[in-house]
């Protein structure tokens, strides 16, 4: 009887202890999932705060000279280059990179816009001023930086013996020796250097347009530019010829062909000369 009794207490007493332990297990798990709630809530409160600074910091605000651009670009340029400069396909290429040069290059001597796609862009009357330009290509280069054309006199101190040297190495072949520029394949050329001004002769070696090749600051440094466009500027545009007729300034085959051929006929000429008095 007594045995019972003790086994009916015991009985009793492990139940009260599942029943006060159930309800401590509860409460730990309930203030793990609280604990959790709040973290969760307090690492989404700080992203919150400081993503859209770290935001602002990857987008600078546009300078007033590019925003000025990007007015212009979203009117005349994103047809065909897209809405953020990244291109679209069979229309124009990405901008991303390119930097002001090119810009400069391809619309202050009218290439851009173009109207069609074509073998080479044309050089055209400017579509857009020398500020508006200078605007474009700032936003640009804003937008994903790129080579830049220096500002200030860009032949001060030239050595135009050392720019023709360059010149006929490095330039001539295309242009050739009178800068009067010369055909290339499949309906591509090498267009005259006559009409080029010292920033656009700058940018086209910088940037190296359609089938130019990019002469950068490791190839020609900014000092031998400056005597390559001094060369251009000041000996290839005067008009100074002292043999006489320049035949179009072509180089030495065109004065060639025509030496031999005027020699031949003086040589025919005087054969037959020679033969009559005989």
């Amino acid at each position: 009887m007594t045995s019972d009794n003790d086994r009916r207490r015991g009985l009793l007493a492990r139940l009260r202890r599942q029943r006060s332990v159930a309800p401590s297990r509860g409460r730990r798990r309930l203030g793990a999932a609280v604990r959790l709630i709040a973290a969760l809530m307090l690492a989404g409160g700080a992203y919150a705060v400081f993503a859209p600074g770290a935001q602002a910091q990857d987008n600078p605000p546009l300078t007033g000279a590019a925003a000025e651009g990007k007015a212009l670009f979203d009117v005349s340029c994103v047809s065909c280059h897209g809405r953020n400069a990244q291109g679209v396909e069979g229309r124009g290429p990405s901008l991303i990179g390119v930097g002001a040069a090119s810009v400069e290059f391809q619309v202050s001597s009218g290439r851009m816009p173009m109207a069609r796609q074509e073998a080479q862009a044309e050089r055209k009357t400017p579509v857009f001023t020398d500020e508006q330009t200078r605007q474009l290509a700032q936003y640009i280069q804003e937008l994903g930086g790129g080579p830049e054309v220096p500002e200030g006199d860009l032949r001060a101190d030239a050595n135009l013996a050392t720019g023709g040297e360059l010149f006929r190495i490095n330039c001539s072949q295309c242009h050739a020796f009178g800068g009067g520029g010369g055909a290339l394949s499949s309906g591509k050329y090498a267009p005259s250097l006559h009409p080029a001004t010292d920033r656009q002769i700058y940018a086209a070696m910088l940037s190296g347009p359609q089938n130019m090749p990019v002469f950068g600051d490791n190839q020609i440094t900014p000092e031998q530019k400056a005597d390559i466009i001094a060369y251009i500027q000041e000996t290839l545009k005067d008009d100074r010829d002292p043999g006489g007729f320049n035949l179009g300034r072509y180089g030495p085959s065109t004065e060639g062909v025509a030496i031999f051929l005027v020699g031949i006929v003086a040589l025919v000429f005087a054969s037959l000369w020679i033969a009559g008095k005989s």
